[in-house]
Parts: structure tokens; sequence; C-alpha cells
């Protein structure tokens, strides 16, 4: 608990910033490991729905639904994206995902100097 909150000041009722909702959104997203072994199957390129279900399909069962709801967990959160669709057959396009990026930086000292600004 942070000392202002032990006081009864209140500083973590504040409505959180949009740096917050979107770090909440991607820890929410990386808290699976099968979300980060669909990280890995993708690594730098890019794989279709059916490539990453077979790659899970080898370690252990993984059912579609149960797969597409950790592929758009992943997508809400900005971790991965649809770079295209391929044509297979007379379905649906099939999506082809990638990583949005292959880093995610937490810059500390710039977010604290922007809380300490706004307090002036």
């Amino acid at each position: 608990m942070c000392e202002e909150r032990k006081n009864n000041i209140g500083c973590c009722e504040e409505p959180p910033t949009e740096n917050i909702k979107k770090l909440r959104k991607i820890a929410k997203a990386l808290h699976c490991k099968k979300r980060w072994e669909i990280i890995g199957i993708i690594g730098t390129g890019t794989a279709t729905t059916s490539q990453i279900k077979n790659q899970l399909q080898k370690q252990q069962e993984i059912t579609q639904s149960s797969l597409y709801y950790h592929l758009s967990q992943l997508k809400k959160s900005g971790i991965i994206e649809v770079q295209n669709y391929k044509e297979k057959g007379q379905g649906a396009p099939e999506k082809n995902w990638k990583l949005t990026t292959q880093k995610i930086e937490i810059d500390l000292l710039k977010q604290n100097k922007k809380n300490k600004e706004k307090t002036k």
C-alpha cells in the first residue's frame, strides 16, 4: 500500500491514465501461458490461424473456440494483428497473424515526470 493510501490522501483513487489502461490490457493478455506459446509460434514472421492451431496441437489439445479467444485477447491488447487474409478453398479466408512489436518497454522515469508535471 502506498504512503498516501495509508494516510487516506487517495492518490490511488485517481482514474487510470491511457498508458495505465494500455498496460493493464497488455498484462491481462500476457498472463496466460498459451498466449506466450502463440507469440512464440508467430515469432518474427507470420502464422495463419491453422498453423498456430497445428503447432499448439503438438503440445496439447486446444479447441478452435479456445484458440480464437486467445487470439482475440492478444489482438485487443495490440500485441498481434492480422497482416492479411489467405484464401483457403470454399470457406472464408484465413487470417495471417503477425506481432505488432517484439518489445514492450515502459519508461518509468518518463511516466513519473508526467505525473509530477500534472500536480504542479
